[in-house]
């Protein structure tokens, strides 16, 4: 978003801040068919020893990494789009991960998944970093284990799109999508 005028920035500001501005993405994911349709993750954020973006336990929220900087929250709520290009039962029932340390789950798998992100926080990389984490990295994104060759195409982009956004008009009020 781009604004002409300082006072309608920091509304724009406040209101992501304050997480008003709902926000959906849509990846391309390959990996194993996941067991849910509609999942929650909650987790910490921030840089590894290295530098790198890396999913970190919920637990260790507020920590202070090597650098001075902290581990924030990270929240995302994935649906199950398709699977093999064929949409899958919808289900009532929502799962809630909270990270308690690394990774459980294999990223080893072979079916086309799409999922519709909902990030309620807007870490960088965290869409990303949360799919690697369920074992659905997504296609072409090489820097968090997504497929850069797949079925004989090369995929030099993540598949990773920004879908809608929703806010009121900082002046009038009116609702934007």
């Amino acid at each position: 978003l781009i604004t002409k005028s300082h006072k309608v920035a920091a509304k724009l500001v406040k209101a992501f801040t304050e997480h008003k501005i709902p926000k959906s993405y849509i990846a391309l994911s390959i990996g194993p068919s996941p067991n849910w349709s509609k999942i929650t993750v909650k987790s910490g954020h921030g840089r590894s020893k290295h530098g790198a973006w890396r999913v970190y336990a919920a637990l260790d929220v507020g920590r202070v990494l090597p650098g001075g900087s902290f581990v924030r929250d990270m929240e995302t709520t994935f649906e199950v789009v398709s699977i093999n290009g064929e949409n899958p039962q919808p289900s009532e029932s929502e799962s809630t991960i909270v990270v308690e340390g690394e990774p459980e789950l294999s990223c080893v798998g072979d079916d086309v998944v799409v999922v519709r992100a909902f990030p309620r926080s807007g870490r960088t990389h965290q869409i990303r970093l949360h799919c690697q984490y369920l074992g659905i990295p997504i296609r072409g994104d090489v820097k968090y284990h997504g497929m850069y060759e797949w079925r004989g195409r090369i995929y030099e982009g993540h598949e990773l799109h920004a879908e809608s956004l929703s806010l009121e008009h900082p002046v009038t009020g009116d609702p934007l999508v």
